[in-house]
């Protein structure tokens, strides 16, 4: 080989190394450049997929939270339904106790005191016979009205006018109140 062969041999393979070297630098630095855009979309998923499990973990505990609540206000209602017909069958066994024709009595006297002309009074035929005094000296004639068991009510002349006033009623008409206060007593 001659001299400029074996000149020009060395030129192009040194630059064939030089093309190399500078070829193995280039692929190693997008080969860093591409691991370290691995890396930082990695972490960044991760932080997404942290902060997802973040505001899911969130919902779930509010949902949570608010199955609680409405659980509790469920129990609460059921409380408050057990104490309301708890009540009722209190008022419904009052015909048999001795205050009783007292208790009717009243009630007819405060129907009686709302209605301007009454001419009659209504009542369960059991209650009959505590209001037959009352009707004599306020010259009202009494009819039975088997629906009436725990209550009274007081008849216009016209037929049209009356007041009806009987225990159960006025527990739904109070209830309202009657029931805050005994979920204040209940759960402060």
């Amino acid at each position: 080989m001659s001299k400029l062969e074996s000149i020009l041999t060395q030129e192009v393979e040194a630059e064939i190394r030089s093309i190399l070297e500078e070829a193995k630098a280039k692929a190693e630095a997008l080969k860093e450049e591409a691991k370290a855009k691995a890396e930082a979309l990695l972490a960044a998923k991760e932080r997404a997929l942290k902060a997802q499990y973040q505001a899911a973990l969130r919902r779930a505990e509010s949902a949570g939270e608010l199955l609680l609540a409405t659980r509790r206000a469920e129990a609460k209602g059921e409380v408050l339904e057990a104490v309301k017909a708890k009540a009722l069958e209190v008022l419904r066994a009052l015909p048999q106790k001795p205050e009783w024709p007292e208790v009717v009595r009243k009630l007819a006297l405060e129907a009686l005191s709302a209605l301007p002309a009454p001419q009659a009074l209504a009542s369960h035929p059991e209650n009959l016979p505590h209001l037959e005094a009352l009707a004599r000296e306020k010259g009202l004639s009494l009819k039975e009205d088997p629906a009436l068991r725990l209550g009274v009510r007081v008849m216009g002349g016209d037929g049209k006018t009356q007041v009806e006033n009987n225990l159960e009623a006025r527990l739904d008409r109070a209830w309202d109140t009657l029931s805050s206060r005994v979920a204040q007593v209940l759960w402060g």
